[in-house]
Parts: structure tokens; sequence; C-alpha cells
């Protein structure tokens, strides 16, 4: 995708939305209007559509429309789901655990909790970001109330072994919640297979609008939340206030397309991500991150070394790519994913994050491919 002489490849940011999805919500902006709460035909009306939309999440995700939350994202669903969760089972302990390489939603979010006395475990990833295993249940404690990872990595693609670490956390009598927002869309994600007990996903990563997002409670392991917000008693208590009936319609429409492209699209996405890794290996000093653990189909995350990674960015103006997460993007330091991986500071700066997405076409990889080369061998004779 080409806008305004920049090619976009920072799809995991957020993507474009869908013109069927934008079809689908303009009439509750202006012709179905009304407040899903309100007892009369308009809210009726208005209150049908958030209901279809929840099913058409539910059934995208493999569970059921009653476990799933809308919030304005996943920030707030991963909030809403550790705070509340953690309130509501503090009698039975007191312990987290958690990955280096979590999104900042849940790293930040950990970081309160431990202000508030609980203890959180970080567990290491190896060089290709993957975790042990063996490390993680030897983390478990007889206190551990919850273990919180991701399903796919923002940053580098890499997919974690979800269902066998659901599976050593259930048999120690340990809930489970997974970030699974940068897996939906693309992988096939069936959240009773998986076996997690809440999860958080977002919209705006499949082609849906932003601020709306979601969390699931899977209601067969009775999962129960503290609330810690106030006011009127939409989404069963916990998320209250007037639901965004636009962006929710939109939310679900999002799901339904995603779930009739994505076996495809992965397929096609993962033939450009081969051509893009093979020039980008031919090229001296490049390293792609994560390439020994299974990773999604549509990222590579790659490593210059002898060059200034600060002005890398900046001289990539024909590119919309990232360094990293887009809610850290805008800051000049190292990816903290990079540096679990046991990249040093310079190395970890002098990486790109490349994402691509349903317009990516195999030119813009080619255009791509040049600019990234022409950059790189700049800053490598300044460099030197």
């Amino acid at each position: 995708m080409v806008v305004n002489d920049k090619i976009y490849l920072d799809y995991n940011a957020t993507t474009p939305v869908d013109p069927e999805v934008l079809e689908a919500m303009l009439p509750y902006f202006s012709e179905h209007f009304g407040n899903a709460t309100s007892d009369h035909s308009y809210g009726w009306y208005a209150d049908d559509a958030v209901e279809n939309a929840r099913t058409q999440i539910s059934r995208s995700l493999g569970c059921r429309p009653s476990e799933i939350i809308f919030t304005s994202g996943a920030t707030e669903a991963a909030n809403l789901g550790l705070m509340g969760f953690c309130k509501a089972n503090q009698h039975k302990g007191n312990h987290i655990v958690t990955c280096k390489t979590e999104h900042k939603a849940v790293l930040e979010t950990m970081k309160a909790l431990e202000s508030q006395g609980l203890q959180v475990t970080y567990l290491d990833v190896d060089s290709q970001g993957s975790i042990d295993l063996e490390q993680f249940q030897k983390a478990l404690l007889p206190t551990t109330i919850l273990v919180c990872l991701m399903l796919a990595n923002n940053e580098t693609g890499i997919i974690h072994a979800m269902k066998p670490i659901a599976k050593i956390a259930h048999e120690n009598g340990v809930a489970v919640m997974s970030d699974i927002t940068q897996a939906v869309g693309k992988i096939p994600v069936d959240l009773k297979d998986l076996n997690v007990d809440l999860a958080i996903f977002s919209s705006h990563k499949i082609y849906g609008p932003k601020g709306i997002g979601a969390l699931y409670l899977n209601k067969k392991n009775q999962i129960k939340l503290e609330k810690h917000l106030f006011g009127g008693n939409q989404e069963q208590g916990l998320r209250p206030g007037s639901l965004n009936v636009p962006a929710i319609v939109g939310f679900g429409e999002a799901c339904k397309i995603m779930t009739f492209r994505i076996r495809e699209e992965s397929e096609r996405l993962l033939k450009l991500r081969e051509q893009l890794e093979l020039r980008l290996t031919q090229m001296g000093g490049a390293v792609i991150n994560g390439t020994g653990s299974p990773r999604l189909s549509n990222t590579t995350n790659v490593s210059f070394s002898g060059i200034e990674g600060s002005k890398l960015l900046l001289h990539l103006k024909r590119l919309a790519v990232s360094r990293g997460s887009a809610c850290t993007a805008n800051l000049v330091s190292p990816s903290h994913v990079l540096m679990a991986m046991g990249h040093n500071e310079r190395t970890a700066l002098a990486s790109l994050r490349i994402s691509m997405g349903r317009a990516t076409t195999a030119r813009d990889i080619m255009l791509a491919m040049e600019e990234i080369e022409r950059v790189v061998n700049q800053l490598k004779t300044v460099s030197a």
C-alpha cells in the first residue's frame, strides 16, 4: 500500500478500516443512532446491533457471546482483566507470572500491581524469543493466582505455545490470561481450544475501527472480576458507560470478514515474507530475529550491525515501518523485546519491524528492499 509516496508496512501498529466495515458502521452514526440501553425502538435497534456484533466476534474466536466484554481497546481490557482478577482473587494468593517480552499495556499494569503489593515473576526468553516450559513450571508458586502471556509478539511475530502453558498452569490451579491482539486475524484463534481463562484483543488490528476492543472471560471456568469502574450496569457491570455502537458494529463486521480471509491471506503474506527475508539476509550484517520459533506470517524483525540505529528510521523516508511497538515508537530507546532476546543496546536500536497486510504487494516489498539496502549501506559508510 502506497499513501503519499510512502509504502505502508506497519500493519502490526494499525490497519485501515475495511470498506465493508465502514459501510456497516455508517448507519449507526445517524440513522440508527440510539443508545443501546434506551427502552424504546431506537435503543432496541442499537442493542440488537451490539448483540449481533458480539455474536460475530464470538463465532470468529470459538467462544460464547456472553463471554465478550466490550472495552475501548486492548489496553483497557488488559487493565480491566488484570486489576479486576487480582482484586477478586487476592484471598487465594498474590503472585503473577508474566514475561519480559509482553506488550507495555501488560508490563505497565504489572508495575501498578506490584506497587499495590503483588509479586510478579518476569520470565526470560531464549535468543529466539521463546519461553522455556520447564522454567515456566518452576516459576509457579503456591501463591500464584495468574499467568499472563501473549499468544503472538507484536514486535517479532513469535508465537508462544499457549496450549501447553495453559495446561501446566491449570494443573497447578492457576488461571491463564493471554494477549491475543496480534494473533487475531493472522492465525486461527480458538479460545476454547487454547483453554485460556481471560484474553484481550482489539478491532483496529483487523481492519476495524480504533477505540474498541474486548475482554474475554471464560464462563465455563467461572472467572470473576472485581469492578474498578463505576456507573451504569453496561457490559455485566464491568465496563459502565454508553456503548460505542458504530465501533462495535465495525468490530463485529471486521471479525466476520477476517474469518473468511485468514488462511488465504496468511499464505500470501508468508510468500512475501520469504521474499523479503531472503533479500535481507543477503545483506551483510542483517539478522532476522526469531527465525527459530513459530512466527506470524506477516511480520519480520531485522537487526543490522555496524550502523547508527537512531538514524535508521529518519532516513527511511519512503517507508512507514517501526522500531518496535507503536506505543513506544516515538521514544529513541532499544526494544525491550530484543534486549530480552539477548541483543545489546546498539543492535536493538538498529532494528526494524516490518509488518505486512492485505494491501501489501510484491512491488511494495521490492521497493522497500531497495530503500532499506540504500539507507543501510549509506549509514554503514557514515559509521565506517
